[in-house]
């Protein structure tokens, strides 16, 4: 029975995340109330209550629900990196951002971005750097790969690299959703531009 039990909550937080994304992309975060997401999940507005305390809580949510999803597909790109130490951190990165809009739009990444900034001692502030630092350390684990494979200098410090690696990445991010004109293939532009001198920098070769 807790088994069945187990699958039916998590039917229904599916039902009601897929809710909130349809409606704050139809009609803005601001503009979804927690009786319209439960009425799209076609649940009860208690129900909502029982998994998530606030509006907020339903968007980070869904924040790591994206993040999951892409550091899954990251494990593929760390287990198996492209030739060049170029190539491999930017087939992470574009893993990164290709995936950064499937459920949330720019407004909805701004509006996390601003809850854990406003409130970082706070349960969705936890959890918002929480997911920052797990894709930092992939990053990292990435760089490690490489210098297994030779391909950048074990002189250098992983974490380190991997640190600023994960911090410039995360800027052109924040600079993009912060840019409704600015498109998914110019931020990949900028940063290939970065990168690939970095990574001419820190290549063993």
């Amino acid at each position: 029975m807790s088994g069945l039990r187990e699958k039916q909550k998590a039917d229904r937080q599916e039902r009601i995340l897929g809710a909130a994304v349809r409606l704050f992309r139809a009609s803005g975060y601001r503009s979804v109330r927690i009786e319209d997401i439960a009425r799209d999940a076609g649940v009860s507005v208690g129900t909502v209550y029982n998994y998530y305390q606030n509006k907020g809580d339903i968007l980070i949510a869904v924040v790591a629900m994206e993040v999951e999803e892409v550091l899954e597909a990251g494990k593929a790109i760390v287990g198996d990196p492209p030739a060049g130490a170029g190539e491999a951190l930017l087939a992470l990165i574009f893993s990164y951002y290709d995936h950064s809009l499937e459920y949330l739009s720019k407004e909805m990444w701004r509006t996390a971005m601003a809850l854990s900034i406003d409130a970082p001692g706070t349960r969705n502030g936890q959890l918002y750097s929480d997911l920052d630092d797990r894709l930092a350390a992939q990053v990292t684990d990435l760089v490690c790969a490489l210098q297994a494979r030779g391909e950048v200098s074990v002189h250098h410090n992983a974490p380190a690299l991997g640190a600023v690696l994960f911090n410039n990445l995360n800027q052109n991010f924040i600079d993009f959703v912060k840019d409704d004109g600015m498109s998914l293939a110019a931020l990949r532009a900028r940063v290939a531009a970065q990168t690939r001198p970095l990574a001419a920098l820190i290549s063993s070769g």
